[in-house]
């Protein structure tokens, strides 16, 4: 047998409409206020009073007044339909201009990459949006969570997220430290990690992930050992730069330490390409102004840096020429 469902009237029907007959004492005025006819206020007043179960006006001839009811009704109701209101006001200057609290879960190994170089430019071109940044290597919920987007490597994103690039795809890189290389055989080849003390990392689901390698056109996954497993590459790179083994990192993170001499770059022709970083948020959200900023103020970042790049090769290429 089919049911019969029914929608329940909302508490606030009709309230719109006392509040503005309350104020005016009159309900042509109104519904001038309102844009509507005055029968659609009698009507919707009627209703309400119906609802409550009790009159909330008196009325004549020649006036309009509050009954007792009316009175306490009105104390309650006009704060409270004012509060509904600079609510909806506030939520609607969200949707209409960067501001308010942006979260972002990030994994601790981007911070230094993305975002320390990017967050005081946003800030400061951006001083109603507050960020919020919650490091951690799991793989969070957004919506749950409560964040606005998340940050991670191209390869952890699920398939059902809009995922905006930050950087161009990278090399992960085997380093290790001049301390821990000394007097150890240099590896030549993917068997050599064998011979070597090699930190590993524990996947947010509780495995621990073999090294990645490309031999010639085959993918090769390298089970390796060590002494130290950790969650993150951050605390995996400060590992090697230490001396305690060899690390396999995203090659940006190493790319600082091994300018300064700290760490040594090694297997570089088995280096895997990784597809880079790329911020992702719900298919189905709506982009906030304040996250569109976000993207748009990395992606512009990111432009600048790449041109940066390409200059800076175009006059090493220049000089080499220019030197021969």
């Amino acid at each position: 047998m089919k049911q019969n469902f029914t929608v329940r009237q909302s508490a606030l029907d009709g309230v719109e409409a006392f509040l503005a007959v309350a104020q005016h004492r009159n309900f042509r005025r109104a519904a001038a206020e309102l844009g509507v006819t005055p029968s659609a206020v009698s009507q919707a007043v009627r209703t309400l009073e119906a609802r409550i179960g009790a009159a909330l006006f008196a009325r004549t001839t020649r006036s309009v007044g509050l009954t007792e009811a009316g009175e306490r009704f009105l104390s309650r109701a006009k704060p409270a339909f004012e509060e509904l209101v600079a609510a909806s006001e506030a939520a609607r200057d969200l949707g209409q201009r960067p501001a308010g609290m942006l979260r972002l879960a990030v994994p601790r190994s981007v911070v230094p990459l993305i975002l320390e170089p990017v967050i005081a430019a946003f800030c400061q071109a951006y001083p109603e949006i507050e960020v919020e940044i919650a490091a951690s290597e799991e793989m969070v919920d957004l919506a749950a969570g409560g964040f606005d987007a998340g940050i991670r490597l191209g390869q952890l994103i699920a398939p059902d997220m809009i995922a905006v690039r930050l950087t161009q795809p990278f090399p992960f890189m085997v380093v290790g430290s001049p301390d821990y290389m000394r007097g150890r055989k240099r590896p030549a080849a993917i068997d050599d990690l064998r011979q070597h003390a090699c930190l590993r990392l524990r996947r947010a689901n509780g495995s621990i992930a073999p090294w990645p390698f490309v031999d010639g056109n085959k993918s090769v996954e390298a089970i390796v050992s060590g002494p130290l497993i950790a969650h993150d590459y951050a605390t995996l790179l400060g590992a090697a730069i230490r001396g305690v083994g060899l690390a396999q990192v995203p090659a940006p993170l190493a790319r600082a330490p091994i300018a300064d001499g700290r760490l040594q770059a090694l297997l570089a022709p088995f280096a895997v390409m990784g597809p880079g970083v790329f911020l992702y948020y719900p298919g189905k959200r709506q982009v906030l102004p304040k996250l569109r900023a976000f993207i748009e103020h990395v992606r512009y970042r990111g432009a600048d840096a790449a041109q940066g790049a390409a200059t800076a090769r175009g006059a090493r290429k220049l000089r080499r020429a220019n030197s021969r």
